[in-house]
């Protein structure tokens, strides 16, 4: 069986941004595994047989060297497949952990919702998830970036620094939630 140079290049290894630190754990929130389950679920039950329909049927119209939907199917199989490999990894490095546990705590840590202010006097929150559920445009940032492990383990009404492009800057915490 010969390979081409895309199947060659095909790699499990997640982006940079999704990396997570050597040595640490991939911590996860109920909900963020959850969804990651049922991504899995739906890739191997729905959209991968869908797909193996489709180049089946590409392929029994004979010539496939420029048959589209043999070529696109044969390609949208490999990122499923690749994408399988990835999820599955992951879950089972998985380290769940539920943020409703610290519940009524006004100290930040893995789950919590923190607003806080910088200097400038601008009001942010976020939560903080998994690698694998940072969502920055909704407020989820991940707990090894910067931010995070400058508000980690702070209290309600705390300053900590947080070291910037542009130097150090100071956040204050103003409210610390949990799930209940």
């Amino acid at each position: 069986m010969t390979t081409t140079a895309e199947e060659q290049n095909d790699d499990d290894e997640a982006p940079p941004s999704l990396q997570i630190p050597a040595g640490a754990k991939n911590y996860i929130t109920v909900q963020g595994y959850q969804s990651m389950k049922e991504e899995l679920l739906r890739l191997i039950d729905v959209d991968r047989p869908e797909v193996v329909k489709i180049v089946s049927w590409a392929a029994s119209n004979g010539d496939r060297s420029e048959n589209g939907d043999y070529i696109y199917g044969k390609r949208r199989l490999r990122e499923i497949d690749r994408r399988l490999r990835f999820l599955t990894k992951r879950l089972d490095l998985a380290e769940v952990v539920d943020p409703r546990v610290h519940h009524g705590l006004d100290q930040v840590f893995f789950g919590a919702t923190v607003c806080y202010e910088t200097q400038a006097g601008a009001a942010h929150q976020v939560t903080i998830v998994g690698v694998d559920e940072f969502d920055p445009l909704r407020g989820k940032i991940s707990w090894v970036c910067p931010v995070a492990r400058a508000l980690n383990k702070a209290h309600e009404g705390d300053t900590v620094l947080l070291q910037t492009p542009a130097g150090l800057e100071e956040l204050t915490v103003l409210k610390v939630t949990y799930p209940d």
